[in-house]
């Protein structure tokens, strides 16, 4: 017998079996969040015995009170979203804690300390990140929802990508044009907001394109290629994303754009010549901006003639990539141990360079366990986008969880040089308020995506 069966459980009748998600799942959740946070107390910890030789509790009673709030989340959870999944949240949780303790080495070296200090204010902006989640667990009660505001959504993106040029509230730091100055005492960056925006109004878009973006089009060498009218779309956003090189001066954020927008794409069409055009336009773009953009060019000389003396000791040149790659190297397999490296060498190591200044600390073994983390919290979410029944949460989970994977490689990409250096954050880790915010916002549309998933109704078969 055929049924579509409910969350709640009852007694079988007639051979129908019906599913129920029992609360072990936010009991595993609680098991894993106390682990994490006992593994970030204990990373503090070492980081002080390392660095300074005694413990300070001032910065371990923050970290007490910011695993408050996560537990808050994952109370709020038991009741407004019982049914999500239980990996996500820890994961979260465990690298936004060895950031917070990296963070918090690096201003041991540098000498800063007190309220001002780096690490205060990212246990700070992680309080505000996770009191945001905690908003949209309880607002948003159906990922649905959001598809009510896709054309909204892409109006907001928009709006936020402009504030940085903006006279007067635009700020340009380290040569990017991506911030704003909120109140004369902060920055923030709303491009990290605008990811989330673009790809909630990808997804409402592709839904409702699809099949004109899909179906019609010649086939050349085996690939259905669209007919040049449907090309607006991504001739669209390719135009926004070298925008962004060209007055924003920011190549990562350009490419995490224009990649999310690609692989939902391909994800909604199942059309491989969509990621073929795709990637010959940003490809030709990028090469056309290494020409006449002196920044670009700068930024992929670095990459292949890094250890060149001219290169090495130019103003602006590979002084950062070299330094982190040195760190990497000095760490070894299982690292100097917390506090006991230096990181402070390579330039901002706790925002671009973070995961140089794991790497030295922490070794290869601590680099490919926090790989690890985010392959699992990909996974996981590329899990909940495709085990949804309705198309645009599919489409909402793969893009979602791929702003993470992409900006992911990006980062570590650039540290290890396996691609050229951009200026984009490393997700959880790196000192950035307007990251963590954005980040704790994807982990909070997950989870609801998740719990959502498992409420569907089903098909069982008995």
């Amino acid at each position: 017998m055929v049924e579509a069966s409910p969350r709640k459980s009852g007694p079988p009748t007639g051979g129908v079996r019906r599913i129920h998600i029992p609360q072990k799942l936010r009991n595993l959740e609680l098991a894993l969040l106390i682990i994490a946070c006992v593994i970030n107390a204990s990373a503090v910890v070492l980081v002080q015995l390392g660095a300074i030789g005694h413990i300070d509790t001032t910065l371990v009673m923050l970290g007490v009170g910011l695993s408050v709030l996560v537990f808050g989340l994952h109370i709020a959870m038991r009741f407004v979203a019982r049914d999500a999944d239980p990996f996500i949240l820890p994961v979260a949780t465990l690298l936004n804690g060895l950031g917070i303790a990296m963070i918090y080495r690096i201003d041991i070296a540098l000498g800063d300390s007190g309220w001002e200090s780096a690490a205060v204010r990212q246990i700070a902006w992680s309080a505000i990140a996770i009191v945001a989640a905690i908003v949209v667990i309880l607002v948003i009660r159906n990922h649905r929802v959001l598809f009510r505001y896709t054309y909204l959504s892409g109006l907001v993106a928009v709006v936020l990508l402009l504030l940085p040029l903006l006279p007067g509230i635009g700020r340009e730091v380290s040569g990017a044009r991506v911030w704003i100055g909120v109140g004369g005492f902060m920055t923030f960056q709303p491009g990290e907001i605008a990811k989330i925006a673009l790809a909630i109004f990808f997804a409402g878009y592709l839904v409702r394109n699809r099949d004109s973006l899909s179906m019609v089009g010649t086939k050349v060498l085996g690939m259905r290629f669209p007919r040049v009218r449907d090309l607006g779309p991504i001739l669209v956003v390719w135009a926004l994303s070298m925008s962004v090189i060209v007055f924003q001066r920011d190549l990562g954020t350009a490419l995490l754009y224009f990649g999310i927008f690609l692989v939902m794409l391909y994800v909604a069409t199942g059309r491989v010549s969509w990621v073929v055009l795709g990637l010959a336009l940003f490809l030709g773009g990028a090469l056309a901006a290494s020409q006449v953009l002196s920044y670009v060019n700068g930024r992929i000389t670095n990459w292949l003639d890094a250890f060149n003396p001219a290169v090495y000791d130019a103003g602006g040149g590979s002084f950062q990539l070299v330094q982190g790659l040195f760190g990497l190297a000095h760490g070894g397999l299982i690292g100097t141990g917390l506090g006991q490296g230096r990181p402070d060498i390579t330039p901002v190591p706790q925002s671009d360079y973070i995961i140089a200044s794991l790497g030295e600390e922490l070794g290869l073994a601590g680099v490919f366990a926090i790989l690890s983390l985010y392959i699992l919290f990909v996974a996981r979410g590329f899990r909940i986008g495709f085990a949804g029944q309705d198309d645009f949460g599919k489409l909402l989970g793969v893009g979602l969880s791929f702003v993470v994977a992409l900006q992911c490689f990006i980062v570590i990409g650039g540290v290890t040089r396996v691609i050229p250096l951009t200026g984009l954050t490393t997700p959880f880790l790196a000192a950035g308020g307007s990251s963590l915010v954005a980040n704790w916002i994807i982990v909070a549309l997950l989870l609801r995506l998740s719990d959502t998933v498992r409420n569907q109704p089903r098909l069982v078969v008995t």
